[in-house]
C-alpha cells in the first residue's frame, strides 16, 4: 500500500533544489479566458470511475484532485451533461443539484491550494448500453453500430462486456435538447465554482460522431458538408458561451483519430473548418491531440487558431519545453503521468523521476491507485521510470 501526501516544495528531501533552465518554458504563466495560471502544465482529463452510480461526487474524488493543484490547469473527468449522455458505470455527471453541489467540494479544495480547474463535458453518444440507460436506446447522429471487432474500452472498464449495440438517429428535436443540455451543464459548471468548461469532441464521443463522415450520414442540417457535420458542435460552443461567455469554453479535439471505429473520408478538411470557426469564438483554449495519424495535426491546425493551444499526447518533459518553443504549443497537457505523480510539476522542474502507474487500479472505485501515489519523497525508487525519453518511431512523444 502506498502512502498520500501532498505535494512537498524543494528537493527530494525537501531541501532547495535548481530548475532545469531547459524546462524553464513549462513554467512561464499564462493567461487563458480570464485566468492567469501560474505554469503550463496541464492535468489531462482522465476517466477514473470513482463516482457513484448516480453520478455523484465521492470523498476520495475530493481528495484526488487536491492532490495535483499544482498543475497549471486541471481539466476533470468527463461529466456527462444529460443522463443518456453516460456511458459507464460510477462516471460523474453534472445536470442536477446534487452533482453540482459534489463538484464546488472539488473546485473549492483546488483552489484552496492554489490550482484552477476545467470541467470537461462529455456526452458518449452511441458509445453506451441500454443497460446503463434504463433501458433506453444510445442517441447519435445516424443509426451506425460500432464495430464490435475494433478496440474499445470493454475490457477493464465498467460497462457491459459486450457489443455496442445498434443506436438511435437522433431527431432534430433530440439534437436541440442535447445542446440545451450543454449550455446547461455550462451553467451548474459556472456555479459549481469551475474555471471553466472543456467540450470533450474528439476519441469518437458525440461531438466527433457529428463530425465524421461514417458516423453522420445525415442529409439535414446537422450532415453532409463539412460545415453542417461541424454544426453540432459549434451550436454547443454557442449555447454554452451565451449561457455563461466566451472565454469560460474550451474544446478537445483528436483529429483523425480512428479510436472507437470512426473515420473522415477528410480529416483535415473537416478539422481545418473547424479551427477556423472556434478562431473566431474567442474561446480559453483548444486542446488538440496527436495520435500519430500520417499528417502533421499540430502544423496544420496552430496556424488556424487564434487562441491558446493544449497539445497532449505521450510528451517527454523536455519535448513538452520544446514543443511551446518550437512548435507553437502554449500548454503541455500529461495524461497517465499525473495518476502516479499529484507533484508531477515539481518532479518536472527539477528532473527528478516520476513514479510508474498501475493501469489494473485506474477504473477501479477503491482509493488503492487514485490517491494514495506519494509525492516524490516518499516514493519507492523501485517503481521510477523517467519522462526524459526519446521520440517514438512514429513520431510523437513517450510519456
Amino acid at each position: 500500500m502506498r502512502t498520500s501526501s501532498r505535494p512537498m516544495a524543494g528537493g527530494p528531501g525537501g531541501g532547495a533544489a535548481i530548475c532545469d533552465p531547459d524546462v524553464d518554458p513549462l513554467f512561464r504563466p499564462i493567461e487563458i479566458g480570464r485566468l492567469k495560471l501560474k505554469n503550463r502544465i496541464v492535468m489531462a482529463p482522465m476517466t477514473r470511475q470513482r463516482a457513484s452510480l448516480a453520478g455523484g461526487v465521492t470523498e476520495i474524488m475530493v481528495d484526488y484532485y487536491r492532490q495535483r493543484a499544482s498543475a497549471g490547469l486541471i481539466v476533470s473527468e468527463g461529466l456527462y451533461p444529460c443522463p443518456r449522455g453516460c456511458g459507464y458505470l460510477f462516471s460523474p455527471g453534472l445536470h442536477d443539484d446534487g452533482q453540482q453541489a459534489g463538484w464546488r467540494d472539488i473546485t473549492d479544495a483546488v483552489h484552496s491550494d492554489g490550482g484552477a480547474i476545467f470541467a470537461q463535458i462529455m456526452h458518449v453518444g452511441r458509445l453506451s448500453d441500454p443497460l446503463i440507460l434504463s433501458g433506453a436506446a444510445p442517441l447519435a447522429p445516424s443509426a451506425v453500430q460500432p464495430d464490435p471487432t475494433a478496440r474499445h474500452y470493454t475490457i477493464n472498464s465498467p460497462r457491459p462486456k459486450r457489443p455496442y449495440p445498434r443506436p438511435q438517429a437522433m431527431m432534430h428535436a433530440d439534437i436541440l435538447a442535447t445542446v440545451d443540455a450543454f449550455a446547461d451543464s455550462a451553467t451548474r459548471a459556472r456555479a459549481a465554482g469551475f474555471d471553466g468548461v472543456e467540450i470533450h469532441a474528439g476519441s469518437g464521443y458525440l461531438p466527433m460522431q457529428f463530425l465524421s463522415s461514417n458516423t453522420n450520414l445525415r442529409a439535414d442540417e446537422w450532415g453532409g458538408s463539412v460545415e453542417r457535420r461541424t454544426a453540432f458542435l459549434l451550436a454547443c460552443v454557442d449555447a454554452m458561451a451565451g449561457a455563461t461567455y466566451p472565454g469560460f469554453l474550451a474544446v478537445k479535439i483528436s483529429p483523425g483519430w480512428t479510436f472507437h471505429d470512426i473515420f473522415d473520408t477528410d480529416p483535415v478538411a473537416t478539422y481545418s473548418h473547424l479551427a477556423r470557426e472556434l478562431s473566431k469564438r474567442g474561446m480559453a483554449y483548444l486542446q488538440i491531440g496527436d495520435y500519430g495519424v500520417g499528417w502533421d495535426v499540430y502544423a496544420t491546425l496552430r496556424p488556424l487558431f487564434d487562441g491558446p493551444i493544449i497539445q497532449v499526447s505521450g510528451y517527454s518533459r523536455r519535448s513538452a519545453a520544446a514543443a511551446i518553443t518550437c512548435e507553437g504549443a502554449d500548454m503541455i497537457a500529461f495524461g497517465r503521468a499525473f495518476i502516479s505523480n499529484p507533484d508531477l510539476p515539481q518532479r518536472l522542474r527539477y528532473g527528478w523521476p516520476t513514479s510508474r502507474a498501475d493501469p489494473a487500479t485506474f477504473y477501479t472505485q477503491g482509493s488503492e491507485g487514485y490517491t494514495d501515489y506519494p509525492v516524490h519523497a516518499l516514493s519507492d525508487p523501485a517503481g521510477f521510470e523517467t519522462l526524459d525519453l526519446p521520440a517514438d518511431p512514429i513520431g510523437r512523444r513517450q510519456a
